[in-house]
């Protein structure tokens, strides 16, 4: 059994994502390996680009931020063998674009990936039907697809029976981040899903409080916070005791509904 499959023994798992680099690379470090430890099961490592089409205005801003450090593909990849090295033992998918990693060279890409340590991709740009190349070169570590309300039910069938590691779930229409409630129709969106895959399904775009965590881990195998983790570590001026908080308060709330 791997790392991501280990992951989804006991769920629903909590899943947030920070992006390298921000507010700089050392403190990033810090701030992942804070998540990892004190109550995260997985963790979605944000690799920066310019032009982040799916995320909102907190993730733009935290990536932007991240360029202008100086954060590169390169360097991402020695961070997530840092953390390895600082004895981090669960999943870190890559999320990113697929520029970059063209620019990098997807071979060297992905070697260097594995290398590292990380556990599989999510390229939001990267959808099924261009991913030959990439899924050839890539092997057995997984490239999650996401899905959305707007999926045709062919194109929902098709992704989630090819699915690996897990199916990444957007829950609303539009780019990342909080929303104040969660869709009533979100429990009949994961059961299409479900209709056609046995790969767990992670809920992510809009969760933003423990308290709509725990509401979507009620249903779901995984919940996924990004902007609001972002936003809360990096508008800290203590980021890394802000980023244990944050993770033990959003295991807490799903320790509840645990299956």
């Amino acid at each position: 059994m791997n790392r991501l499959e280990s992951a989804f023994q006991n769920k629903p798992i909590f899943m947030p994502y920070f992006p390298l680099g921000y507010p700089d690379l050392p403190t990033s470090i810090d701030v992942i390996e804070a998540l990892a430890k004190n109550g995260a099961d997985l963790i979605e490592v944000g690799l920066s680009f310019s032009d982040p089409l799916a995320d909102g205005p907190v993730i733009q801003q935290a990536t932007q931020v991240a360029l202008e450090k100086g954060i590169t593909v390169k360097k991402s990849l020695e961070a997530v063998k840092e953390l390895r090295n600082r004895g981090v033992t669960i999943p870190l998918i890559l999320m990113g674009y697929f520029n970059p990693m063209l620019a990098y060279g997807l071979e060297k890409f992905i070697h260097d990936a594995r290398e590292a340590g990380a556990d599989g991709f999510i390229i939001p740009d990267l959808p099924l039907e261009e991913a030959e190349e990439f899924q050839s070169i890539n092997g057995d570590m997984p490239l999650i697809q996401m899905l959305a309300p707007t999926s045709p039910d062919e194109r929902m069938e098709s992704i989630a029976r090819n699915a690996k590691g897990f199916i990444y779930l957007v829950s609303v229409t539009g780019v990342t981040g909080e929303r104040r409630e969660i869709s009533n129709d979100l429990g009949d969106l994961i059961n299409r899903v479900r209709a056609h895959t046995s790969a767990p399904v992670c809920v992510g775009f809009g969760i933003g409080t423990p308290e709509q965590a725990k509401q979507v881990g009620q249903l779901a195998d995984g919940v996924i916070v990004g902007s609001a983790c972002v936003k809360t570590i990096g508008g800290s001026k203590t980021p890394v005791e802000t980023a244990k908080q944050f993770a033990a308060e959003f295991r807490s709330a799903l320790s509840g509904v645990r299956k």
